[in-house]
């Protein structure tokens, strides 16, 4: 399948509701401010729509069991699962740019309801593997639970949560957000930089045979190779999506403005290349942007220029593949 799109357009999703930290609902906000800092017109170039949100569900004080305000993180998925699959059945390749790394969740959805016939590959570029459940998780925060929904998968070989009968029903619609059904294979995920896991994570990553290219794996047998050994393993997928949480960068070289930050990550040349490796075979349909927290930023707002400065070069390379 060839793929060709007519326009970019950028979803501003400012949710955060599926993290444990307050202010991931600014990032969207906080790239902007770095473009108009840097005199670039980027946001003035595209068509943009915004995402509808009810972030002030985090004053409510009645929680479900271990899927914290689930409720609307599964109205948020939906809502931004139906903007990417208008876009796409539109022809306009969709830059979502979001809060929380729950909304992953709604953004594959949306491209399996534009393709339901096509294997769809997804690219995770992060630190944190999100592959918990309600069933498994330690802090109950959706964030860390998206792939999770996708693969259709309770982990329930390492249950440690009595998960109440109401947040169970809910999180089987969260399985089913989009299409009914998983949207997504194990063999057709691949993590890059991965590196702050959980044992029940770590399990299911073993179990389904996740391949993980690891930060020093890749500075050591080279980027290239990597990520061409990547695509290889993606051949049967006509669609790409890819997920980039700024906390698959190094902390303590770029910034701590994300919720989860962790050291011995990525720099932000290595995303593009990565990232641009994989459009450039124009199987890439929707590529996401995640956790830019302005309030955590011990340097201004660093995150956010950093992520910026990513966003612009990787637009060029869909420019010169996708349209």
């Amino acid at each position: 399948m060839i793929l060709t799109m007519k326009s970019i357009k950028i979803i501003k999703n400012r949710s955060d509701v599926g993290a444990g930290t307050r202010g991931s609902d600014m990032g969207v906000d906080a790239i902007e401010i770095a473009a108009i800092n840097q005199g670039n017109k980027y946001f003035n170039n595209y068509e943009y729509e915004d995402v509808a949100t009810e972030n002030e569900s985090v004053y409510n004080k009645v929680n479900n069991s271990f899927a914290k305000r689930i409720d609307s993180v599964l109205h948020q998925c939906m809502r931004v699962s139906n903007h990417v699959k208008v876009n796409l059945q539109e022809q306009k390749f969709p830059i979502v740019l979001s809060g929380d790394h729950s909304s992953a969740l709604g953004s594959i959805s949306g491209v399996k309801a534009a393709y339901p016939t096509k294997e769809v590959g997804v690219i995770w570029i992060d630190a944190h593997a999100d592959i918990h459940s309600p069933y498994s998780s330690p802090s109950g925060n959706i964030h860390g639970m998206p792939l999770a929904a996708a693969l259709g998968n309770d982990n329930l070989d390492y249950e440690i949560n009595d998960v109440s009968r109401g947040t169970a029903e809910l999180w089987d619609r969260m399985k089913n957000v989009g299409v009914l059904g998983k949207k997504l294979l194990p063999e057709n995920l691949i993590y890059f930089g991965v590196r702050d896991t959980e044992e029940p994570e770590d399990k299911q990553i073993e179990k389904f045979n996740i391949k993980n290219y690891r930060v020093d794996e890749i500075r050591y047998r080279g980027l290239k190779t990597c990520v061409a050994e990547a695509i290889k393993q993606l051949d049967n997928c006509e669609v790409i999506y890819i997920s980039f949480d700024v906390d698959s960068m190094d902390c303590d070289l770029i910034s701590y403005g994300t919720g989860t930050p962790v050291p011995k990550g990525f720099d932000q040349y290595e995303i593009m290349q990565i990232i641009n490796q994989f459009v450039e075979t124009k199987k890439v349909v929707c590529i996401e942007f995640v956790e830019v927290n302005p309030l955590l930023d011990l340097k201004g707002n660093t995150m956010a220029e950093t992520a910026f400065e990513i966003l612009d070069e990787i637009t060029k390379t869909v420019k010169t593949n996708i349209l």
